[in-house]
């Protein structure tokens, strides 16, 4: 399973990325969202693993751009800060099987959302 990570906090990346691989995942990184969309096109993935809140691009606006093309696309969701998105995140559940992690998370929490996926 292909996973990508998109999150502006790269030493939280690379440590998601680190315990992905470990489990066996094929994983990419992108620092932001116009980079997470370019490498959604080029690397496929099957889950994206998104912080809402970054530079040039939240998750949110990330996820509606590929959902474009791709609208079942899963998806997880991170914030430190996920009372300032209950709203949109209610919808993001409504419509589409999407998982939430508050910043920090475990790396049992972090798996059993993948395995939902």
């Amino acid at each position: 399973m292909k996973i990508l990570i998109v999150d502006d906090n790269q030493e939280l990346t690379y440590l998601i990325k680190w315990m992905l691989e470990d489990e066996g995942f094929e994983v990419r990184s992108a620092k932001n969202g116009e980079d997470g969309y370019s490498a959604y096109l080029l690397f496929n993935p099957d889950i994206v693993l998104t912080d809402i809140q970054m530079p040039e691009k939240n998750g949110l606006e990330l996820m509606g751009h590929i959902r474009c093309l791709n609208p079942t696309v899963k998806t997880i969701y991170m914030s430190g800060d996920l009372a300032q998105y209950s709203l949109p995140l209610e919808e993001e559940r409504r419509k589409y099987h999407v998982g939430v992690l508050e910043k920090p998370f475990s790396r049992q929490e972090l798996m059993s959302l993948i395995s939902q996926s």
